[in-house]
């Protein structure tokens, strides 16, 4: 039971990042202060659930095919989410 409730909700996260496409479609999320935020949140999830998915596979065990896949692709989404913060943070400083 654990393990599918672990698979439901990577699963679920390999979906979220890519309803900024529809935020930002708006004209207030493409104004300075809102888009710098929302993409530092859109980032920090990225991070996150590859990290979750990670520790799900890993330590939890949850290990069946939609998983694997799910380590993949938030696994790419981490490390773009890096990325993403660390381009912020140098334009920020420099």
């Amino acid at each position: 039971m654990k393990n599918k409730i672990l698979t439901a909700v990577s699963t679920f996260m390999l979906f979220v990042p890519w309803t900024i496409l529809l935020l930002r479609r708006y004209n207030w999320a493409l104004e300075s202060p809102v888009a710098e935020i929302m993409i530092a949140s859109y980032a920090s999830f990225m991070i996150f659930s590859g990290l979750f998915t990670g520790l799900s596979y890993g330590w939890a065990k949850a290990k069946n095919y939609l998983m694997k896949l799910c380590l993949i692709v938030n696994g790419l989404y981490a490390v773009a989410g890096i990325i993403f913060l660390a381009l912020m943070l140098n334009t920020y400083f420099t």
